[in-house]
């Protein structure tokens, strides 16, 4: 599951709005899916996981939200819809192919979000969204620690955070 810290700044970089059609590819557990449908987004969410397709369910029915959930792998899984927002929390291995999907399925001044934990996915997916054209991309490291009940600081996994914009 993501952090809430982490999750709170992906949900800036997504930039979500009451209505808007929010895809997310590799949802695990769902935190980042229903977080958007709390926001108002009409959120997709694909998991190839049965175990995070069951969690993601409880949790949207625990927040009273609704989500529309695919069972399956991204890129054969994903929809033929079209979005405003997509959040890749997962790519099983397919990060060329979902960019070519998204081609046709982020709108123009569609914003995509990517969360990774290993530099060969933060790498290849800046290097795509750069290969796609896409405009405003950022990278971020985001390294946190949270106190324990001795009050020593332990640190997270660091996490890349990137963001483009497709023209």
């Amino acid at each position: 599951m993501t952090k809430e810290n982490i999750r709170i700044l992906t949900m800036g970089y997504l930039s979500i709005y009451k209505g808007c059609r929010f895809l997310d590819i590799g949802s695990g557990t769902g935190s980042i899916s229903v977080q958007g449908a709390v926001f108002g987004a009409n959120v997709t969410s694909v998991e190839q996981k049965e175990l995070g397709i069951s969690l993601l369910k409880q949790n949207a029915e625990k927040q009273g939200v609704k989500i529309h959930a695919i069972h399956g792998q991204a890129p054969e899984a994903l929809p033929d819809e079209k979005f405003d927002r997509v959040f890749i929390g997962g790519s099983g291995g397919a990060l060329l192919s979902i960019f070519e999907y998204l081609e046709g399925a982020l709108e123009s001044d569609g914003i995509v979000v990517a969360n990774f934990i290993t530099l060969k996915n933060t790498w290849e997916t800046y290097t795509l969204l750069k290969e796609f054209n896409y405009r405003d991309v950022e990278v971020q490291l985001i390294q946190t620690a949270a106190m324990d009940k001795l009050g020593l600081m332990r640190g997270e996994n660091p996490i890349y955070i990137l963001k483009g914009v497709k023209k």
